[in-house]
């Protein structure tokens, strides 16, 4: 197992070690948290493309010292004006590949220009001076790009445009080898000069609406201007002494809140951790904030979600009341999206940021956009045409979302920043992590090395199920079996668990990082 990375000023974690140092690296020359956490966003939407790129959306949350005040940035895209149900009439669902699937603005350089504008010292310019090298220049494929490239080469093989940089000639690039995407380092030095309108308006926006118009797409460039990401009061919630904090709705955040309230009204501790106990009730505690997520969740400007009741003490007690000990309850959830990466920095200053980013599906909507060498998420796949839907498709709007990132803190500073790739994982895998550096005494980088559950249905899968890695017990995932799970055994580390990382900050200020051994991440302290 892969022992916690330590420091004493400042950490970075992120699921790429070249993010990873582009964060560092900004840290060592004079900037601050701020700074190096777009530094290290915009250098993972260059390294991890089949995760992220700036195609997608983003949200931060930002602690900043000076206030002591943790605030929430919403980089998701809306919709394009002319994104209707009408539109759409003669398909039975979105398309979740292709040009048709690209409907909602990309989020992502809007808050990358709004986070470092408002609170770093560096330029922007200079906070991208990474991700604009590794794309001119090039980086050794990763195994994990290389994995997903080869999973999805007949998608990437589909669009010329996307062919052209992701499987050149038909060939897939071998881990280790240089993979370049000049037409993207343009496209990034372009918003480096001219700010966040080097992407919403001019050359880059025109270009990605001529590309779509040309196959169909519903993107204008007045969509493109028209956007704008927001700050806004994160949710909170408490565990066990500890504030927890989310961003709001659109995303499924208070899903995190919510099962860890539900579950401060159990002694995990005394069930052991490898337990039948302890993995049943967390997972009854998260089908429960999942049922209430599925009823409300979708953008807030179009229909109230309510999130009083949902976060108060009074209805975690009742929900808690409502798990059986030794059966399992089955609820219906729709498959969402997995593909994502979080990271997070802290300074010496003590300022933090916890943030996540995706384009939805792994390689977004497979289409990269003209000459732009920009892949555009197909996040807005998941809004429905059923008109009576809570999460109907509307002009304008912004999708359920599953990006969470999280932080807990304790007397109004940080203690823990966490956060995972996982669409419905992401929840799971929250609580997992939480409670395991608080119920357990964990370390971080324990906390998301020790084998993981996560349940659901996949995409084409019948069923939901309980899958759990290999090194949990055979008696543990007997009993689950027993108690109505439908329980599927994985290998000791996969994939399919997502990515997660984590940064602990104890009460005199030490700082311990974690990355997960199933990804290609590093923590590093100093």
């Amino acid at each position: 197992m892969k022992k916690p990375v330590t420091g004493t000023k400042a950490m970075v974690v992120s699921p790429h070690h070249l993010a990873t140092a582009a964060g560092a690296r900004v840290l060592e020359r004079g900037g601050n948290a701020f700074d190096a956490a777009i530094a290290v966003s915009a250098s993972l939407a260059v390294v991890y493309p089949h995760m992220t790129g700036v195609g997608g959306d983003s949200f931060f949350l930002t602690y900043h010292a000076s206030d002591r005040e943790v605030r929430a940035y919403n980089a998701s895209g809306r919709s394009g004006s002319g994104a209707t149900i009408e539109a759409f009439a003669d398909v039975e669902a979105i398309p979740t590949r292709g040009p048709r699937s690209a409907i909602t603005v990309p989020g992502m350089a809007d808050g990358w220009y709004a986070v470092q504008n408002r609170y770093g010292r560096l330029t922007f310019a200079e906070v991208l001076e990474s991700a604009i090298s590794y794309a001119e220049e090039g980086f050794p494929m990763s195994p994990d790009q290389y994995e997903h490239t080869r999973q999805h080469a007949a998608m990437l093989g589909e669009q010329q445009t996307t062919a052209d940089i992701y499987t050149p000639g038909g060939r897939i690039v071998p881990t280790g080898e240089r993979f370049i995407q000049t037409r993207l380092a343009a496209t990034l030095s372009k918003l480096a000069m001219e700010g966040r309108d080097g992407f919403y308006r001019g050359e880059v926006a025109a270009e990605i609406v001529r590309f779509l118009k040309a196959e169909g797409g519903v993107l204008t460039e007045e969509d493109f201007a028209a956007h704008s990401g927001e700050w806004a009061e994160p949710i909170r919630g408490s565990y066990r002494g500890y504030d927890l904090y989310q961003v709001p709705p659109n995303s499924q955040g208070f899903t995190g809140i919510m099962a860890l309230q539900i579950l401060e009204r159990f002694d995990l501790a005394s069930m052991g951790h490898d337990s039948f106990e302890y993995y049943h009730v967390l997972t009854e505690a998260l089908k429960l904030s999942f049922r209430d997520r599925n009823r409300y969740l979708t953008d807030p400007a179009f229909s109230a979600v309510p999130l009083e009741r949902l976060l108060s003490r009074e209805y975690a007690a009742e929900l808690a009341s409502l798990i059986n000990k030794d059966s399992a309850v089955d609820i219906n959830s729709q498959p969402v999206g997995s593909d994502t990466a979080y990271a997070a920095v802290i300074d010496e200053d003590g300022n933090a940021v916890s943030f996540i980013q995706s384009l939805y599906f792994e390689f977004g909507s497979g289409v990269v956009a003209g000459n732009t060498g920009v892949l555009l998420q197909n996040r807005g796949s998941f809004f429905s045409l059923d008109p009576n839907h809570i999460n109907r498709l509307e002009p304008r709007k912004r999708t359920f979302h599953t990006l969470m990132p999280a932080m807990a803190c304790l007397n109004g500073k940080p203690s823990f920043l966490y956060g995972t790739q996982g669409g419905e994982g992401q929840p799971q895998t929250q609580t997992l992590i939480l409670t395991r550096m608080i119920d357990f005494g964990m370390n971080p980088q324990q906390a998301v090395s020790e084998p993981r559950f996560v349940w659901g249905r996949t995409w084409g899968a019948p069923t939901q199920e309980l899958k759990l890695e290999g090194r949990i017990s055979e008696e543990t995932a007997d009993k689950l079996a027993e108690a109505g799970h439908l329980v599927r055994r994985l290998p000791d580390f996969d994939g399919v668990m997502g990515h997660a990382h984590a940064i602990a900050i104890s009460k005199d200020g030490l700082l311990s990082g974690g990355s997960d051994p199933r990804c290609d991440g590093s923590a590093i302290g100093w």
